[in-house]
């Protein structure tokens, strides 16, 4: 556990005061959260945090009920320092700016009615034990707030349990892949990681590709594959992609799997083929042609390369910034 969240929450616990008022409010659950983070950020928060504050209640306070609630502002004080105090000043021990807590309260609202004790501090310490810093922690939490409800006996654990799975157990892997993406956290083993993980060793991913994939392009084991994965499969065999040239691709630059159809792949291949005459097999020897940006990058260069009736293969084109694009084909003005 991070120091300076045991030294935050012990200093809280001694404040706590423990009310157990249940009154009910006759307003959307949703809403009334909305409120009750404008108070207590209010209470607790700088002055820039204060203004910040503000500027949301405001958003969330434009309905007439929405209103007669503020006016109630005992109601809106249930449970104040028994949960979401608390939960606000452990938060901002993570946050390196007072939007950033705002920000993670007004997606996920109910953050605020979990227990330190019971929920941040378990979780934080699992996070810990994965080598993932306090830093990197507060990181995760803010982007993806509803890991404070994930249970880790039935979610975290499987979730830990899968990544290993796919041998990435050393030197803290499994807390580089929450880190870099944690939204993956969301997501069934089940029913969606492991049946991904599946599908693209079925297409000629190896192990140490399926690693490869977990670390750099997590997203892509979050995605659907019915909805997304065969889709893009498909498409690419029906353009003329052999089977081992899809798996080459797909190895070396996994998000052609999940990008769209109609607004990325198909205008590539297209300007591959159509406009500069070139073949499939030089995308499978530069796979991250894909990942270049069309008008900004593969246009631009192409239309500066045929002024000069210049040659080139496509990483030889593509895989320099533009100051050594234009200085390696004598294009500087």
């Amino acid at each position: 556990m991070p120091s300076s969240v045991i030294s935050t929450i012990g200093s809280l616990s001694a404040r706590l005061v423990v009310k157990s008022s249940r009154e009910s409010v006759p307003l959307p659950l949703q809403e009334i959260w909305r409120l009750r983070t404008a108070t207590v950020l209010a209470s607790c928060g700088s002055s820039k945090t204060r203004d910040l504050t503000i500027k949301v209640f405001m958003k969330c306070s434009k309905s007439a009920s929405a209103l007669r609630v503020c006016k109630e502002k005992r109601r809106l004080k249930t449970g104040l320092h028994e949960k979401l105090v608390p939960m606000v000043h452990c938060l901002e021990t993570l946050g390196s700016k007072p939007q950033e807590v705002a920000s993670a309260i007004t997606k996920f609202p109910h953050i605020l009615s979990h227990s330190v004790e019971e929920k941040l501090c378990p979780l934080l310490a699992f996070f810990e034990a994965l080598g993932i810093t306090e830093k990197q922690l507060g990181k995760m939490i803010l982007i993806n707030p509803r890991i404070i409800s994930y249970s880790i006996q039935h979610k975290l654990s499987q979730m830990v349990e899968f990544l290993s799975s796919l041998h990435l157990s050393k030197d803290g892997m499994i807390g580089k892949v929450l880190v870099k993406h944690p939204y993956i956290m969301g997501y069934s083993v089940d029913k969606r990681l492991r049946p991904t993980s599946e599908f693209l060793k079925s297409i000629g991913l190896t192990d140490m590709d399926l690693q490869k994939v977990a670390v750099n392009y997590p997203e892509v084991l979050c995605r659907d594959v019915n909805k997304i994965l065969k889709p893009n499969l498909s498409y690419l065999t029906s353009r003329g992609f052999g089977v081992g040239q899809i798996a080459a691709v797909v190895t070396c630059y996994p998000p052609v799997l999940i990008k769209s159809v109609s607004n990325s792949l198909e205008p590539r291949i297209k300007f591959l083929i159509d406009v500069m005459g070139r073949r499939l097999d030089e995308v499978v020897d530069y796979p991250d042609y894909f990942r270049h940006s069309l008008k900004r990058r593969l246009e631009s260069r192409h239309k500066l390369l045929m002024r000069k009736n210049i040659s080139c293969t496509l990483s030889e084109m593509l895989d320099c910034n533009q100051k050594k694009f234009l200085f390696k084909f004598g294009l500087v003005q």
